[in-house]
């Protein structure tokens, strides 16, 4: 199965976590700890300074574009560094605090893996371990259900083109969901979790089941366009016998999607993320000059 988001290795998350530990200052008087940005670049996988101050500028215009004064998490600074033979040069740099550092994590290349973990390290309050953990669990979690929701409304409007309205996009959606989980449709699995009729059932799967969805959906796209199908009922058959293969899949693997329990509601995580961005923000701020 295409790994469809991303998953740390639990030696992999102690060494990247361990990298960025390693960089942490503190100011003595007010206790504030704060990044330099030309240590977080090595960490951040950019080689070249030129590349990562572009970077920095998206964060700041983010900063305060959310009306946060820059100043309380961006300090430009001058610093020298050694050169060969002796030399020396004056260099720029930034004071950064922890969410100047989320900040430019957000606006970096997300393929680089060492982004998505700071995306993560920089979120949180606590370098714990296992609260890192759990927060990349989250994210990938949301990550999955965005590219769900942008695959079905592929789906969506490939499908209308192809004679195929919204009620139509319903059933075909609800019947993939009958073969992907042993018999059971869309009603009868938010019956199952308990999920109001009126609210996704993806904000309701564990991440695992939302990828296994994705996946389904994104190979019907594929085959609609590739071999021009139109009409319903084509659409639905190919849709079915993809979920169908998806679920083959995970059963092989001892995996039945509709026996995993439920996950908490995306929209109570969502609103959680946000709270807790605003946290960052307000605090730990820049010391005086």
């Amino acid at each position: 199965m295409e790994v469809i988001f991303m998953e740390f290795e639990k030696t992999k998350l102690i060494e990247l976590k361990e990298k960025f530990d390693s960089i942490i200052n503190t100011e003595e008087k007010g206790n504030i700890e704060f990044w330099y940005a030309r240590d977080l670049q090595i960490r951040l996988g950019y080689k070249r300074w030129e590349n990562f101050i572009e970077v920095i500028k998206k964060a700041i215009q983010s900063c305060e574009n959310a009306e946060i004064p820059k100043e309380n998490h961006f300090r430009e600074i001058t610093k020298m560094i050694s050169l060969a033979k002796g030399a020396k040069r004056e260099v720029e740099d930034y004071m950064l605090t922890r969410y100047a550092c989320y900040l430019i994590a957000q606006n970096g290349d997300s393929k680089k893996e060492e982004i998505a973990f700071a995306q993560t390290y920089f979120a949180v309050q606590t370098r714990k371990q296992e609260i890192i953990e759990d927060r990349i669990k989250l994210m990938n979690r949301l990550e999955a259900r965005e590219k769900l929701k942008e695959s079905e409304k592929q789906l969506s409007k490939n499908i209308y083109e192809r004679g195929v309205d919204d009620l139509g996009f319903a059933r075909i959606r609800s019947k993939g969901d009958s073969a992907l989980f042993g018999g059971l449709n869309t009603m009868q699995m938010k019956a199952k979790y308990g999920v109001k009729e009126n609210r996704p059932l993806a904000d309701f799967l564990p991440t695992l089941t939302i990828a296994a969805k994705n996946l389904a959906t994104e190979m019907t796209n594929y085959n609609v366009t590739e071999k021009d199908m139109y009409g319903e009922k084509s659409i639905t058959d190919e849709h079915i016998d993809n979920n169908l293969s998806v679920r083959k899949m995970l059963n092989k693997r001892g995996i039945k999607p509709e026996n995993l329990k439920p996950a908490e509601d995306l929209k109570k995580l969502e609103r959680r993320v946000k709270s807790e961005n605003k946290k960052i923000a307000n605090s730990n701020k820049l010391p005086n000059k």
